[in-house]
């Protein structure tokens, strides 16, 4: 049995991408989940080597898993958007992990309210991830994988995927002072 709270992280700010939270999606051809990339800045160590702890706890809670052994490549899930995602610009600069899970996650605001509006949480929102990590071993690929349990959105962020939203594609169009009935 492992020890969840040493495999457990809250994350420090990040940014989301990829956020399949309110419904889930079948990524590649597998089973539909729940899911999110998240980007975290190089420069917040302190979020990144309690990350790299995590994942060393959850290597050793795997050795019966790996056959009794720590294998020499693993699959690992914090990977360098600078190497890994060099084409995208919203990678730079990060590390990221790519986060799921079978049943919905909780997502709050600051005051830890449900958010219930599924526009208000998107990909390019900044916030925090409670994230576990777990040794996995199937098919021959053997690694961590990263498992996804609550997130909380702290601030707006400019959405990512190159959807703009309503607000903006009609602002200027009408002065909000105007009685536009009188017109």
């Amino acid at each position: 049995m492992q020890n969840n709270q040493e495999t457990k992280v809250v994350t420090g700010e990040v940014r989301f991408s990829y956020a399949h939270v309110w419904e889930p999606a079948a990524v590649n051809g597998g089973d539909e989940k729940y899911s999110v990339s998240i980007l975290i800045p190089k420069t917040d160590t302190k979020t990144i080597n309690t990350i790299k702890k995590a994942i060393d706890a959850a290597k050793q809670s795997g050795i019966s898993k790996f056959g009794g052994k720590i294998p020499a490549s693993l699959k690992l899930p914090l990977r360098d958007g600078d190497v890994e995602r060099e084409d995208d610009e919203n990678y730079a600069g990060c590390y990221f992990i790519n986060a799921n899970c079978k049943t919905a996650p909780g997502i709050v605001d600051k005051q830890r309210r449900p958010i219930m509006d599924t526009t208000e949480f998107y990909s390019g929102c900044y916030g925090h991830a409670s994230i576990n990590f777990y040794a996995f071993n199937s098919n021959g690929n053997k690694g961590i994988a990263c498992g996804l349990n609550n997130l909380m959105k702290t601030r707006d962020g400019e959405p990512l995927g190159g959807r703009s939203r309503a607000e903006d594609d009609f602002a200027g169009l009408y002065n909000d002072d105007e009685d536009d009935f009188l017109g």
